[in-house]
């Protein structure tokens, strides 16, 4: 059995392309508010401090996506042919009341 690893963590500021972290399999927990949701597609966008990211939020069946909450994903980056970054999320949550200052 394979060891799924811990999601590194880091701001969507840090998932430019010339980033350490922008790479296909890197696993990786992403903070931002909730932005947009397709129940049809399952992706979720998440934005933080004017970057995105797309969030594939196929595999999170009891977790309600409400536009304007807080939400960290945890997953692994897929890059898709165009260089768009897409979490692939293994894991997620609403932290709604969390002072992010000091997480």
């Amino acid at each position: 059995m394979a060891a799924t690893e811990s999601g590194a963590l880091v701001t969507l500021l840090d998932l430019q392309q010339s980033s350490i972290f922008f790479k296909e399999g890197a696993s990786l927990r992403v903070i931002g508010k909730l932005q947009d949701y397709s129940v049809e597609t399952a992706i979720a966008v998440i934005a933080d401090q004017g970057v995105t990211l797309k969030i594939d939020t196929q595999h999170l069946t009891e977790l309600g996506f409400r536009i304007g909450s807080i939400f960290q994903f945890i997953g692994e980056l897929l890059i898709q042919p165009n260089n768009e970054a897409v979490l692939q999320a293994r894991t997620g949550r609403n932290i709604d009341g969390i002072d992010l200052d000091l997480y």
